[in-house]
């Protein structure tokens, strides 16, 4: 028995974290759906997602003894997924994971039948969000949006416009990824 995995995607301030927040909160014990938690050389209290912070150094030690089963360098922070979601996959898991479409490639090839939901908003909600949650400068939250407009959609199994009420995405999310688990 194998379970499936499930990469979400997005522009910084699309509500990946919010939305995988939700989705977390809104699965049952039956659903046999785990969301990982990414390693990221942010600190903890840094805001948004679950996550488990590292210094540099811990990052590299943990990629070099190859402590991840993907990884990448994305806004000047390195981010891990960590070798636990094969041991998820193998007991019959299905594995949701936020990921990054500029290394769509890296994932397609460790896991070709991976699955990808991108969820998009529009570049005037975007710049809101990122400015609400203030962890960057204008300067950085122009770049990020200009990252944003160079990389071309991705090729996503499912897309979700994550504008309206986040309890509705959220639904939406949660019904695509029980279905696709049960298939």
């Amino acid at each position: 028995m194998s379970g499936k995995l499930i990469c979400v995607v997005g522009a910084s301030g699309v509500g990946k974290d919010s939305l995988l927040a939700g989705l977390r909160s809104a699965l049952t014990p039956d659903d046999r759906i785990v969301i990982a938690h990414r390693y990221i050389t942010r600190a903890a209290d840094a805001g948004g997602e679950n996550h488990i912070a590292l210094s540099e150094a811990e990052f590299q030690l943990r990629r070099n003894a190859g402590c991840f089963a993907l990884h990448w360098q994305s806004h000047g922070l390195l981010y891990g997924i960590g070798r636990e979601i094969e041991l998820w996959l193998a007991s019959g898991l299905s594995v949701v994971l936020n990921g990054s479409r500029g290394h769509l490639p890296s994932l397609r090839e460790c896991y070709p039948q991976a699955l990808v939901v991108e969820i998009t908003a529009s570049e005037w909600v975007l710049r809101e969000r990122l400015q609400s949650r203030g962890r960057e400068d204008a300067a950085a939250l122009d770049a990020r949006l200009a990252r944003h407009r160079e990389l071309p959609p991705s090729d996503a199994d499912l897309r979700i416009a994550n504008e309206g009420p986040l309890a509705d995405t959220v639904d939406h999310l949660l019904g695509w990824v029980r279905h696709t688990a049960d298939m």
